[in-house]
């Protein structure tokens, strides 16, 4: 190993990483629907119809009015479906999800790597995935 990073060294470069997420197209796409969802009247008033509705589901459960938070329930869901239904609620959940994605490839790109590294300063193989190499034949067995 060359050299010894400290947690701050690793921090500033996770920021600087960070930037760069900010500045991808997925993000600015991102950005964009965002705005364009909280700009939207019949987006937001769809939104404000289901959190009514769900503090509404919430007093009717704590009181047990099984039925009446059963219509409720159908109501929410069928607001969340018209909701689901307007491009741009499609284009911003998708565009969710690529952002998503993308924090999940570079998690799992560092945590790979940072693991390939272990085994490979202590000797290991990568292709199991073993830390360390047994340097015993048949004895091993027995432990």
């Amino acid at each position: 190993m060359d050299k010894t990073y400290t947690k701050d060294e690793i921090v500033l470069k996770a920021k600087e990483i960070a930037k760069m997420i900010a500045e991808t197209e997925e993000v600015e796409f991102f950005k964009k629907a965002e705005l364009q969802v909280n700009e939207h009247p019949r987006v937001q008033q769809l939104i404000s119809g289901i959190k009514v509705m769900q503090k509404e589901a919430v007093n009717l459960q704590h009181y047990n009015k099984t039925e009446a938070l059963k219509k409720a329930e159908s109501k929410i869901d069928a607001l969340q479906d018209e909701l689901d239904q307007i491009p741009l609620v499609k284009e911003f959940k998708q565009s969710q999800t690529d952002v998503n994605s993308l924090l999940q490839l570079v998690a799992n790109t560092i945590s790979n790597t940072v693991t390939d590294e272990i085994i490979k300063s202590t000797g290991g193989d990568l292709l199991k995935g073993t830390t360390t190499k047994k340097s015993c034949d048949s004895k091993c067995d027995d432990q």
